[in-house]
């Protein structure tokens, strides 16, 4: 290891030579030598010199009465963009000359890759250690992606157990000096003191200063409390972090009328006149400076969801109380809209009967899609976008400044529901004899539109949720909501201000819908029910231009519909890249020890990201969105990671190989989720969330879930 030529990797590899810089460096690294890498064939130079390798190994095993170690070290591994951790074979506890030989074959046919391939391995050899506490530890927390924190997970013996994914082991979270910040789990085995926990942190900082960046190091302490480095090799993969002053986000406050995901035309047609209205009742009521919400929308989307800036919206409290109370700028903000809000509450329930009064003429003057000429389907469709922004500003407004009111249209249009079902009016006609239903179901230009299903008759709402081809009443529908006639609705109960413009929103809404479809029918874009899923890919300038003259985009016929994104997080803050990260929740408790606020059972998060798929538990067909639920992080598993939508283990270390490489390939991954393999049986539709360890069974699937629990049909797949 002294030898000049082991610090070259492409002579002996990247382990061996990273070790070999550590050593020059005055690292405590164990001695050691190399058989190096010699020719593509997989062979050791000097293979001819059997009696200069023997010597070698004479020397370092004392003739055999020390046991070795024999280690892979592939100029492949290792490196700034892979570490191929755990794919190349080691042997422990090597002892005598021929065992020696058959080690050093095992490594080297090692290289041979399931996809064919042969990597070059040269072998690395050193005495085998028999640590009292070993484990991995990272100059960086790759987790939470934070440079300014150090990860060390250890156990008991040596760090072999913990990267196999055999032991979970004992987290601690330390600060660039060694001090102590959290462990996990909360009841930590003693198993590294203050002293170690400071002296693994000065090893993590010489190891930068020598590679010119954090390390993922293996490292062990011998019985005599002695520090020794096995391996040193750059961080692969950082989790996503927000930028200082990155926006709250979140779904919450509008969820409720956009809560699915949408396409590129439905966001343009109800997210941005949302967002401008949102934005117009705050600038009115003083809330939050005219710059910030000229420069930044209320309302944005994520992946086709919809998601509010939950701080602009008051959902989520300021960053500092106390700075927020000293600054004079709210207040004065607040006086000078004061004169404009107080006259507005009085005035603002007769400002909304008139534009209800005013939306419910236009709608009822609307002739039918089918009769409309273009330029005056494309003039609707404009005072569509710009009524809809008057009237998400006065629906904000009513419910910031007016009495909560006691009926909605919610519990208007389910009565109208049950009465309308209970005189045996069919569900495809319910809108027709009915608007005020409308309440109870999202828009969609591409989506059936299904009606709540009367409490006991689940066959109907069973279907939507295993995702049934539209039947014949679905059809029937769909025709129905586009040759209905334009004509005044029934009479409705009184309904207060902010419903009454909560339901014209809907109204205007299922307008956008019929003309859009009909539109689509004219433009000859074909693509799935009601024909406007293709036209969906539009964006509302593509799809005006295309109404105007009749000419598509170029690029239309190769544009694919949205793959499915999972559900946003409650709150959440988007990282380079558009990277959604979860805000993590945070224990009350403040001593040392203390754990993140993780409720009991609730799985750790160590490759961020979120999915949505299908449990897979590595057996039989793979889904098409599989997320691999298993027992344990096993490296074996490592070729099934291609592909994956998410991992979930019962058991495993953030640290292990197979943790490391699920973050190298941007998979979502959670470890100890409890009882996983019999909570997610294969089929079941998961979120998986790899920043805060949450996994659950999407609402539709539960109820198939827990009946199979019920009936105690425990998965057969494998074991591990």
């Amino acid at each position: 290891m002294s030898d000049p030529r082991a610090a070259r990797i492409p002579f002996a590899g990247s382990k061996a030579a990273h070790l070999a810089r550590a050593a020059l460096a005055g690292l405590p690294v164990l001695p050691g030598f190399v058989v190096p890498y010699g020719d593509r064939s997989g062979e050791w130079a000097g293979d001819g010199d059997l009696e200069g390798l023997r010597r070698a190994w004479r020397e370092l095993s004392s003739d055999g009465t020390r046991p070795l170690v024999v280690r892979s070290s592939s100029p492949q591994e290792d490196t700034q963009e892979s570490s191929l951790a755990g794919q190349f074979a080691s042997v422990l506890d090597v002892q005598g000359w021929h065992e020696f030989r058959a080690a050093v074959r095992t490594v080297l046919d090692s290289a041979h890759r399931p996809d064919g391939t042969v990597a070059p391995m040269a072998v690395l050899v050193q005495p085998m250690l028999a640590a009292r506490v070993g484990g991995v530890m990272f100059g960086a927390d790759p987790v939470e992606g934070r440079t300014d924190r150090m990860l060390v997970s250890a156990v008991r013996g040596g760090p072999d157990s913990l990267v196999s994914g055999e032991q979970p082991g004992t987290n601690y979270w330390l600060s660039r000096w060694g001090r102590l910040l959290r462990t996990e789990p909360d009841d930590p085995e003693e198993l590294l003191g203050a002293d170690g926990l400071r002296r693994l942190a000065r090893l993590a900082r010489q190891a930068r200063g020598v590679f010119g960046g954090p390390q993922d190091i293996e490292f062990g302490f011998d019985a005599s409390g002695r520090l020794w480095l096995f391996q040193s090799r750059p961080i692969t993969a950082m989790a996503a972090r927000p930028a200082r002053g990155a926006r709250l986000l979140g779904p919450g406050p509008v969820a409720e009328t956009l809560p699915d995901q949408l396409e590129p035309l439905e966001e343009d047609l109800w997210v941005a006149p949302m967002a401008r209205g949102l934005a117009a009742a705050l600038d009115i009521g003083g809330t939050a400076p005219r710059r910030q919400l000229r420069s930044l929308p209320v309302v944005t989307t994520v992946g086709g969801r919809a998601a509010a800036d939950l701080r602009l919206l008051g959902a989520a409290p300021p960053r500092n109380r106390w700075l927020a109370l000293l600054n004079p700028a709210p207040g004065a903000r607040r006086l000078a809209a004061a004169w404009r809000v107080g006259r507005l509450t009085a005035a603002l329930p007769g400002l909304a009967v008139d534009l209800v009064a005013d939306v419910d003429r236009r709608l009822a003057e609307t002739p039918s899609a089918d009769r409309l000429t273009r330029p005056d389907l494309l003039s609707t469709l404009r005072w569509t976008r710009t009524v809809l922004v008057s009237l998400h500003a006065q629906e904000a407004l009513a419910g910031a400044l007016l009495p909560e009111p006691r009926a909605t249209a919610a519990g208007t249009a389910l009565a109208a529901l049950t009465e309308s079902r209970a005189l045996g009016i069919p569900d495809d006609r319910m809108v027709a004899a009915q608007p005020v239903v409308l309440a109870l179901v999202a828009p969609g230009l591409g989506r059936e539109l299904r009606l709540p299903a009367e409490p006991g008759h689940t066959e109907g709402a069973a279907a939507a949720r295993r995702g049934a081809a539209p039947t014949a009443a679905d059809t029937d529908t769909l025709a129905a909501l586009d040759t209905l006639p334009a004509a005044s609705p029934p009479p409705l109960p009184s309904l207060p201000p902010r419903e009454a413009l909560r339901l014209r929103i809907r109204w205007v809404q299922e307008l956008q819908v019929r003309l859009v479809r009909d539109a689509a029918r004219r433009l000859v874009v074909r693509g799935g029910p009601g024909e406007a899923s293709k036209v969906g890919l539009l964006r509302w300038r593509e799809f005006a231009e295309a109404l105007e003259h009749g000419r598509l985009p170029g690029d239309f016929k190769e544009r694919l519909p949205r793959a499915l994104s999972a559900p946003l997080p409650d709150a959440f803050r988007l990282a380079e890249g558009g990277t959604v990260v979860a805000e993590q929740p945070t224990g009350k408790g403040k001593g040392k020890g203390k754990g993140r606020g993780r409720s009991s059972g609730a799985g750790q998060g160590v490759s961020g990201g979120r999915a949505a798929g299908t449990a897979w538990d590595g057996t039989g067909t793979r889904p098409a969105d599989p997320v691999l639920v298993v027992r344990t992080l096993d490296p074996a598993l490592a070729p099934l990671l291609p592909g994956l939508a998410g991992l979930v283990a019962q058991t495993g270390s953030p640290l292990s190989h197979l943790a490391l490489l699920a973050r190298e390939f941007g998979l979502p991954t959670v470890v100890g989720a409890t009882d996983a393999v019999r909570r997610f049986p294969p089929g079941s539709r998961l979120t998986v969330d790899g920043t805060t360890g949450d996994v659950h069974v999407r609402e539709q699937e539960e109820e198939a879930v827990q009946e199979q629990q019920v009936l105690g049909q425990e998965p057969q797949g494998d074991p591990r």
